[in-house]
Order: C-alpha cells, then sequence, then structure tokens
C-alpha cells in the first residue's frame, strides 16, 4: 500500500479553498477528526476534574486520554507529559523552575540554530541566578551544528543544553543522540525543542536520551498548546512557583490553571489521525505511528527532492538549507526581489509560503540574512505534488531566463 495523498488531502477541510500552503512550519491545518473533537467537546456537559459527577469524569478522561495520546506519539511516560498554552510559555515555566536550582558560576549552553523560545528564556534565566551563557555555533555554509560543536562549550559547570531537533528557519536535524551522550557526560541535563522535529518524523524520546522534550501540537495537525515530555522522576525534583491550594502532583503542578479540555481532546484526535496514516495494522498505537510517520517523512522527502531538483534550475534563487540531514523545509531568497515581494507574489496566486525570520533571531543572523529574513517552505503530510509545481511555476515568473 503506498501513501495516498488524495485521501489525506480529503480529510481537511481548509483545502477545500484551494490554496497550496507551505506555512505548516508555523501551524498545520487541521483534520475534520479533529476539528469535530474540540467541538463535541466545547458541546459536552465538563465540569473541574473529579469523579462524582459525569462531567467531572468527563474531563478526567480527556486529560487521561491526551497524555495518554502524546505519550504515544512521542515514546515517553504519560505520567510525565505536561501541557501549557505553547512551548514556549512551558519553556519559560521550565527554565525559572530549573534556574532555582542554579548558582553563580554555573552555565547553560544555547545555540544560534536555535529558534528564540530555546534562548532566550534560558538566557534570561542565567542571569537571574548570575550563571553564564555560552553559545554553541553552527556552520553557516553548511547549516551543520555538530556534537563537536557542542561539546567545545561544555565544562564541569555545565548545568543545562538547550538544542534544537530541527531548526524551524532551515530544517537542520543535529545529531542529538550523540549530543545527549556528550552533554550527560558532564553531568548536565538536555531540554530539546522538538518542535519542528515532531512534525516530521518518529519521534522517541527515551532513544534521543532527552532530558526534557518541547512540542507544540498545533505544528503536528492539532490545536494551540504545548507539551514537554520528561520523566516523572526529574519532574519530582522541581518546584515551579503555583498557588498555595493547587496540587503539588506531577505533573499537575506545572499546569497553571484549569486545563483547555477541548484542545487537549483535540490532541487525542490529531495523535489518533495519525495513526490512520500508517499503511498496515498494527497491535498498538504507538506502532501504528511509527509506521505512520515513517510514510509521512517518505512522502515529503520525496517532494522535497522534486522541490530542490525545481529551485535548483532558477539561478536567481539561492538556498539556504543545506544539511546534510533536515525535515522538508527550505529557506530561500529571490536574488532583486525582497521576501515579502515574494509571499506577495505567491499569495497572489494563493500559494502560502511565508517570509520572515520566524523568530529564529540567532540562526537568520548568522546566515546573513536582513530584516526580512527569507522565504520558508515547508511541507506537510498534506502537501502533493501539484502544491509544489504550483510554487515553482510562481517562483519562475519571478526569475525569468
Amino acid at each position: 500500500m503506498t501513501y495516498d495523498v488524495a485521501a489525506v488531502r480529503a480529510q481537511f477541510p481548509a483545502l477545500a479553498e484551494k490554496a497550496a500552503h507551505f506555512d505548516g512550519s508555523g501551524g498545520s491545518q487541521v483534520p475534520e477528526p479533529v476539528a469535530r473533537a474540540v467541538y463535541e467537546t466545547l458541546r459536552s456537559a465538563v465540569a473541574n476534574r473529579g469523579t462524582f459527577t459525569a462531567a467531572e469524569r468527563r474531563a478526567e478522561h480527556l486529560v487521561h486520554e491526551a497524555r495518554s495520546a502524546m505519550a504515544d506519539l512521542l515514546d515517553a511516560d504519560a505520567r510525565g507529559i505536561v501541557f501549557g498554552r505553547s512551548m514556549t510559555q512551558l519553556t519559560y515555566d521550565m527554565s525559572r523552575a530549573l534556574a532555582k536550582t542554579w548558582t553563580a558560576g554555573d552555565e547553560v549552553v544555547v545555540t544560534r540554530l536555535d529558534h528564540d523560545a530555546n534562548i532566550r528564556p534560558w538566557v534570561q534565566a542565567a542571569a537571574t541566578a548570575g550563571a553564564t551563557v555560552r553559545w554553541a555555533d553552527f556552520d553557516p555554509a553548511t547549516g551543520e551544528l555538530t556534537p563537536e560543536d557542542i561539546a567545545a562549550v561544555l565544562s564541569p559547570r555545565t548545568r543545562l543544553v538547550a538544542v534544537t531537533a530541527a531548526s524551524n528557519l532551515i530544517g537542520t536535524r543535529p545529531d542529538l543522540t550523540e549530543i545527549s551522550r556528550r552533554v550527560h557526560d558532564t553531568g548536565a541535563l538536555l531540554y530539546v525543542d522538538g518542535v519542528h522535529h515532531a512534525a516530521h518524523t518518529v519521534v522517541d524520546v527515551a532513544a534521543l536520551a532527552a532530558d526534557f522534550y518541547a512540542c507544540s501540537p498545533y505544528k503536528l495537525l492539532g490545536p494551540h498548546c504545548g507539551v514537554v515530555a520528561a520523566a516523572p522522576e526529574l519532574l519530582e525534583t522541581l518546584h515551579p512557583d503555583k498557588l498555595l491550594p493547587s496540587t503539588d502532583a506531577v505533573p499537575e503542578r506545572f499546569e497553571l490553571g484549569t486545563l483547555p479540555y477541548e484542545l487537549l481532546a483535540g490532541c487525542t484526535a490529531a495523535v489518533d489521525f495519525i495513526a490512520t496514516l500508517s499503511e498496515h495494522e498494527h497491535p498498538s498505537r504507538r506502532s501504528a505511528l511509527v509506521s505512520a510517520m515513517t510514510a509521512v517523512e517518505r512522502h515529503e522527502h520525496a517532494l522535497l527532492r522534486h522541490l530542490e531538483a525545481g529551485l535548483a534550475e532558477l539561478p536567481a534563487v539561492t538556498v539556504y538549507s543545506r544539511a546534510a540531514h533536515r525535515t522538508p523545509t527550505v529557506l530561500f531568497t529571490v536574488r532583486n526581489s525582497t521576501p515579502t515581494d515574494v509571499r506577495r507574489h505567491l499569495a497572489e496566486r494563493n500559494i502560502n509560503a511565508p517570509a520572515g525570520s520566524f523568530y529564529a533571531i540567532e540562526p537568520a543572523r548568522r546566515l546573513g540574512l536582513g530584516a526580512d529574513g527569507g522565504v520558508r517552505v515547508g511541507l506537510a503530510p498534506y502537501t502533493d505534488r501539484d502544491d509544489v509545481d504550483r510554487l515553482l511555476a510562481g517562483l519562475e515568473e519571478l526569475t525569468p531566463a
């Protein structure tokens, strides 16, 4: 059985507008089952979690199911799945909690490749604790961030390393397994930004040896919220600021206020939808998810090869996504056109390809990009060859021979 992109696309009501969407890196379109789950939860009786009434039990069930679903997607412990408003909010919360364990002279490592949400919270938390920030650089010529780049800034005083699993700007996927080995050899913790990673490949938090893995369901066909996966035993050692009467249980101690039950229902539905993309029957949801994401990755990379071949025929286009191992993400500029001009030109042809630095301000600067950044094309499970051909045709109009 082959990946049936037409059948996948039929599940996305937004695609009826006939736009070609390359903006999934900023937020994917949503399949019908996810929208339905959110809608049906809002129409149902739901109360604060408990066991006495049907509404209380429904809320309890929604939370349990969402933790279980995200645990299956990430191959993590459901008891360590923390939900929040966004990855940015959760990373700020985690950075503040971890900073309580740091002292003057401790060191925190961030990278020039990362989205600012995995840089600024750590830089600011380090300043509060009196810790030193050390920067790991990447090679702008290749887009590569190597384990050696990380190792060069590690020391016995390193307490935490924050690194991306995949650059949201240029797609680079560093060797996290080797990075985690080197980080843990120093006794430090590893905080991984998996926002752009989880949308495109099989995730195994244990295999990556990430102490914290943060992602955003709305980048992988779900609703707008954030998730951090960590070992519950590690979460037990952290004490975030919280209200006095709120529970101290893990993971609830990190979830401030009542959870958005309708969004959690959407998360479960998104994971279940991804599992249906598997090419075979499977004994478990995790097994189906591994098969499905393998098929998605194969589909997206076939389109990526087609896209890159087309871009290579346009001499006015400069591509910045060059790493050997990367997500199906391409950042480029067009000679004699600003990224905003390119974005506008494509938008007039019903093609959504955004422009900017996308909060990845450090890598954009390192690549020598101006204030406008570049044009970013991100492929998704619902992208088809016609979408890519429309994009290439639109760019060819801007870059005549």
